[in-house]
């Protein structure tokens, strides 16, 4: 027989009544209330886990204060504001290319075409997936496609519209690594296996973000790969977790500078931690002569 959940709600009052008797300091009540009204107790908490002595109790280390969570989710929720921003760009930039390169090779219809992918199965979810955001699409072209087509039954390449999801499951999929390799070339990486290790990485990213999602101190599954010679300014990836929130940084680093060389990226992200002195970086994997790696110059 499983267990039955038998906790209740609790007013915010209690809730930081609760807290403190935990031993969490709280300077400024009133400011607690408005912090725990806007943001769930339930999302918050992941940011005061870090000040616990006793995961069991539930008892907070000495000197724990409760301002110091709230600087991190602020902290949390400005970094996910730069990398939706970052994301957008390279998820265009992504779509266009793999567009182009895929569509002049092999034709408008690439995607709806056997033959040209790898596992069957795969090819069926990926094409049903398709199929699924054509139909949610609110996109004039795809209406005025369809009020003057009707075969076949998907638009062509460059009017279905995939997302950053299923773009790198299409991509991960196709058969012709000779022009998977043209892509990875146009974002300076060697070959298509990278790219597909960071496009997986960074959809996975974009998922976290989109669902406000805590992203310092974050364990990601989907882990880029790292330890490879670029072209471009890189990093020594010798000793970095590649499952830490750190790694996908660096590659977006590097694939918004092969997109823009002035990409603000870099600035945008170093003010950010500059403005947030008491975060621990080192719990999202920052190596800690980071910022003397030429990516980060």
């Amino acid at each position: 027989m499983g267990t039955i959940y038998t906790k209740q709600p609790i007013s915010i009052t209690d809730q930081i009544a609760r807290l403190k008797s935990l031993g969490l300091i709280i300077a400024d009540e009133n400011k607690a209330k408005k912090t725990l009204g806007e943001v769930s107790y339930f999302r918050f908490a992941a940011y005061l886990r870090p000040m616990e002595a006793d995961k069991q109790t539930h008892r907070f280390k000495p000197n724990s204060i409760f301002e110091n969570a709230v600087a991190m989710y602020e902290f949390d929720s400005a970094l996910r504001q730069i990398l939706f921003a970052a994301i957008q760009r390279i998820e265009v930039a992504l779509r266009t290319k793999i567009i182009h390169h895929f569509s002049m090779t092999h034709g408008a219809f690439w995607f709806m075409q056997m033959n040209l992918h790898e596992n069957e199965h795969r090819f069926l979810e990926n094409l049903n997936a398709l199929d699924r955001e054509v139909q949610r699409s609110k996109e004039d072209f795809i209406k005025e496609h369809f009020a003057n087509y009707d075969k076949p039954e998907f638009p062509p390449a460059w009017k279905t519209l995939a997302s950053l999801g299923t773009l790198s499951k299409l991509y991960y999929n196709f058969a012709d690594n000779k022009v998977k390799k043209l892509v990875a070339r146009e974002f300076n990486l060697p070959q298509h296996e990278i790219l597909e290790s960071w496009m997986r990485s960074l959809s996975a990213l974009r998922n976290y973000c989109a669902h406000h999602a805590r992203l310092w101190n974050r364990f990601l599954n989907a882990a880029p790969q790292m330890n490879v010679n670029l072209r471009g300014t890189w990093i020594n990836s010798g000793h970095i977790d590649a499952n830490k929130v750190y790694a996908i940084l660096c590659c977006i680093a590097y694939w918004l500078r092969a997109i823009n060389a002035k990409s603000s990226f870099v600035a945008d992200l170093k003010s950010l931690l500059f403005r947030y002195p008491t975060v621990d970086v080192a719990a999202m994997g920052f190596p800690k002569d980071w910022r003397q790696e030429p990516l980060w110059q």
